[in-house]
């Protein structure tokens, strides 16, 4: 038995969420855990959830949810772009809702590398006189 499914990569930072969505009445599963137990702050949470109510598809759909890499709140982005991808190659009238939300552009921002003679990134080390 072949169970239907649309499948979609999300990405943030150095996180990637594979995204799976199957028909159903809106369980949400992530690293074999819920979702609530899994993005334990609200504010990841809501991201979460945000492609999903946009497209009014919260109690529609049963959602599994492989991430790895980065921290929680990157995590919750890839998990978010990966949503509003597998949305759109299910239903391709969701792509302007999804557009207008801004779900589907992925955010490059990323972790700037250390340079050498300085502290961090940018941070030089204190000037001293004498």
């Amino acid at each position: 038995m072949s169970v239907r499914y649309n499948y979609a990569v999300g990405r943030r930072k150095t996180a990637n969420a594979q995204v799976r969505l199957y028909p159903g009445e809106g369980r949400i599963v992530v690293n074999n855990k819920p979702v609530e137990e899994y993005f334990t702050r609200s504010v990841d949470l809501i991201t979460v959830m945000a492609p999903l109510k946009a497209a009014g598809m919260e109690d529609k759909l049963n959602v599994t949810v492989v991430v790895k890499g980065g921290g929680i709140t990157g995590q919750a982005g890839a998990v978010a772009h990966g949503f509003a991808r597998a949305l759109v190659e299910m239903d391709e009238d969701l792509r302007s809702v999804m557009r207008a939300g801004g779900f589907l552009t992925r955010d490059a921002r990323m972790k700037e590398r250390k340079k050498y003679g300085l502290k961090r990134a940018r941070k030089a080390p204190q000037y001293t006189k004498r």
